[in-house]
């Protein structure tokens, strides 16, 4: 991914962090094959967990491969006519991260526990009410599908928020998508807000 050095997202614990709040990832392939899947985040182990169901054929030949998983935040149009100085034209501002590593297949039974994390992650409470999810049928369901985790071994990500305008643009800009009444732009103001990134403060 292109990044000028002034949209570098902080490695670490910041692009961790972004994955963890917007872990709905599109696992690439060296096939170019994409699936978009949700995924557990492991970051003291340096992992993403994941499954999909049998029927795709993206994970035949995908064991010890290098994929990429791309992480998308939020994002919103940029219109000319919020900043403060002209002439100057419309832009798309948004946050990734793409994950870089070596997917490995797993078997049954750490594939059944990561789905767990998973419906835990986003449904506290959910795996212990048996009426809605018994045993025979989570069983039966995860035989339908094949897990697998992947060693990250590379993590990038970028920030394009209007860093690079000035303070006047850079107000124009966080204002009027705070005003809108998108909900994809108001995202993003919130975000630049958390990252005290192109608001112009």
């Amino acid at each position: 991914m292109f990044i000028p050095k002034n949209m570098r997202m902080p490695a670490g614990g910041q692009t961790w962090s972004f994955i963890k709040a917007h872990s709905f990832g599109v696992m690439i392939t060296t096939d170019l094959t994409a699936t978009h899947l949700p995924f557990v985040v492991r970051e003291q182990e340096g992992q993403l967990l994941g499954h999909m169901a049998k029927a795709n054929p993206q994970w035949r030949d995908a064991d010890g491969q290098r994929v990429l998983v791309i992480f998308s935040g939020p994002h919103s149009y940029i219109s000319p006519r919020w900043y403060a100085s002209k002439p100057n034209v419309p832009t798309w501002n948004y946050a990734a991260v793409h994950a870089y590593g070596t997917l490995e297949l797993v078997e049954d039974e750490a594939n059944l526990a990561a789905m767990m994390t998973l419906v835990e992650t986003y449904d506290p409470g959910l795996t212990g009410d048996k009426s809605i999810m018994s045993d025979d049928y989570v069983n039966k369901l995860s035989g339908a599908t094949t897990g697998f985790r992947i060693h990250v071994d590379s993590l990038e990500g970028k920030e394009k928020l209007n860093q690079h305008k000035s303070q006047a643009d850079q107000q124009g800009v966080y204002r009027a998508l705070q005003q809108s009444q998108d909900t994809d732009a108001q995202a993003l103001a919130n975000y630049m807000r958390s990252r005290q990134l192109g608001t112009g403060e």
